[in-house]
């Protein structure tokens, strides 16, 4: 039996292969560390910490019929996804995300989610024939959208009866496709979450803290954000208001998936029925959890 999601994951869901290091890493670096291989990808990292949370999420996303993408499929089965909603592919491949973390931390990302751009508009099929929803009855509920995605699929989202009825969460994948979000800017029912120097490259400047930049993208007419800087501070706002907090200070141990972490944690405490400063309060305590190396809860 097809079990009902409280939310919906759109974008990568891949493997991630992470090199991390406790040495200080530049260019050219050879230094011994821990190699893993996990689940992972924008919209896979926000499902895991929302299960976490008690939610129920469906992933809609292109995963390969080849051993990796059979392995993938199984995991996220396991760790509670609905997976029956993704479109599976006989000829593209699956997904993969390689990155290397010092003690600097980040030092070099690859993202080949090449799978999924080209898969382009099937992965929300479930949305418009009847599966999840469709144009007359779209899905009314939380939906949690990835920058990985096409430009051309985000600005077809931006527009499409589908989402009519969705509560859109929006995260960039990484700074580099941060103007994807462009299409979505100034969707009536958008919930940006981006970094610092993602804010910066919306707005064509640089901030120099998260109230900044949070002020300056409801200008450009977003309808809500939540930007974030690090360790220094994190704001949340619309055109009423923005509310900044600290972020606990911890010992950084990981980088890869906190931002996703940051974001499915505050998703989850609003759908939970916090209010906005206790939401923003619980994100950042799970962000710094998994950052810490623990798992946020």
């Amino acid at each position: 039996m097809t079990r009902t999601p409280d939310i919906i994951c759109i974008g990568s869901v891949l493997w991630d292969v992470i090199g991390r290091s406790a040495s200080h890493m530049r260019v050219g670096s050879d230094v011994p560390g821990r190699i893993t291989r996990l689940p992972g990808g924008v919209a896979m990292n926000i499902a895991m910490t929302l299960r976490r949370f008690g939610m129920s999420p469906a992933l809609l996303t292109a995963i390969g019929r080849d051993a990796a993408g059979e392995e993938l499929i199984g995991e996220a089965a396991r760790m509670g996804m609905i997976c029956d909603h993704v479109y599976r592919s006989e000829d593209l491949p699956t997904d993969v995300y390689m990155a290397v973390e010092g003690a600097n931390g980040l030092v070099a990302a690859i993202a080949d989610a090449h799978s999924l751009e080209a898969a382009g508009e099937k992965i929300l099929r479930p949305l418009a024939d009847g599966t999840l929803g469709s144009e007359a009855t779209p899905f009314a509920g939380p939906v949690a959208l990835d920058g990985n995605l096409t430009e051309e699929l985000l600005q077809m989202i931006a527009a499409s009866p589908l989402f009519a009825a969705s509560d859109l969460r929006v995260a960039p994948a990484s700074p580099g496709k941060a103007e994807r979000l462009l299409a979505l800017l100034g969707h009536p029912s958008a919930t940006l979450y981006v970094n610092l120097e993602e804010a910066g490259l919306l707005c064509q400047t640089t901030f120099p803290n998260s109230d900044d930049a949070a002020r300056a993208l409801i200008a450009r007419g977003a309808h809500r954000v939540l930007v974030t800087d690090g360790g220094s501070s994190a704001s949340e706002g619309t055109a009423a208001d923005i509310i900044t907090q600290i972020p606990p200070a911890v010992m950084v141990t990981r980088v890869t998936g906190a931002g996703d972490t940051f974001m499915a944690a505050h998703i989850a405490s609003e759908v939970q029925g916090l209010d906005r400063a206790a939401a923003l309060t619980r994100a950042l305590h799970a962000a710094a959890t998994y950052v810490s190396g623990e798992t946020p809860l």
